[in-house]
């Protein structure tokens, strides 16, 4: 999911369970494009793939994920920008409170997406 705030989704993708986040983070930004400006993008750790930093950067986005301890080649990150992450799993939160989500009621991921987007629909406007 792509946040613009604790309240308000750009874009959102469903994925296996057993898959790994970062190929998906990448369709995500592919989808929402390239940026007029440079935009901050607050990535989890899982993000911090070199390949996902360079699609990043391509679509004209900031990447702010700290690097892995293990990291050779480390880089500097905004560290007040990154503690706005928490801004995102807030959203999930707000989310799983609908207990369709939380309970995934729905059989098929289509219904389901549906679904998240009314929830998403109904904290924009409450």
């Amino acid at each position: 999911m792509m946040a613009a705030s604790a309240s308000e989704a750009v874009a959102f993708t469903l994925s296996a369970g057993q898959c790994h986040d970062a190929p998906q983070g990448r369709l995500l930004m592919e989808t929402v494009g390239k940026q007029k400006h440079l935009t901050p993008l607050i990535m989890d750790r899982a993000y911090e793939d070199d390949f996902t930093r360079y699609i990043a950067q391509m679509l004209k986005f900031e990447p702010v994920v700290p690097p892995k301890s293990n990291r050779i080649n480390s880089w500097e990150y905004d560290h007040q920008l990154y503690k706005l992450r928490n801004e995102v799993e807030r959203l999930f939160r707000l989310i799983q409170g609908f207990r369709r989500v939380f309970c995934r009621f729905d059989k098929l991921d289509i219904m389901y997406a549906a679904f998240i987007q009314l929830a998403l629909i109904y904290l924009s406007i409450k």
